[in-house]
């Protein structure tokens, strides 16, 4: 089973909103997830991010392998 921390869309029609989640790669982008450890919101200025780090450390311990856009979040918040 690949796990991924990846975004999953919130918000209505051209207003996005992000969780920050852990989920199985099969699983469609806004389906079924194991556990939200944050969120983003780009439409602030500047954007704002809000990340578990205990959570987001366990979960990489355990082989979570984080997106591209999440990795790159985590590595402005300084989390990796």
């Amino acid at each position: 089973m690949a796990v991924k921390i990846r975004l999953r869309r919130m918000g209505a029609k051209k207003t996005p909103y992000y969780r920050i989640v852990v989920a199985d790669s099969r699983y469609p982008r806004d389906g079924r997830f194991i556990e939200e450890i944050g969120t983003y919101n780009p439409l602030t200025d500047p954007s704002e991010v809000k990340v578990d780090a205990e959570a987001v450390a366990k979960w990489i311990k355990n082989g979570a392998q984080p997106t591209d856009k999440v990795k790159a979040l985590l590595k402005k918040e300084g989390i990796l």
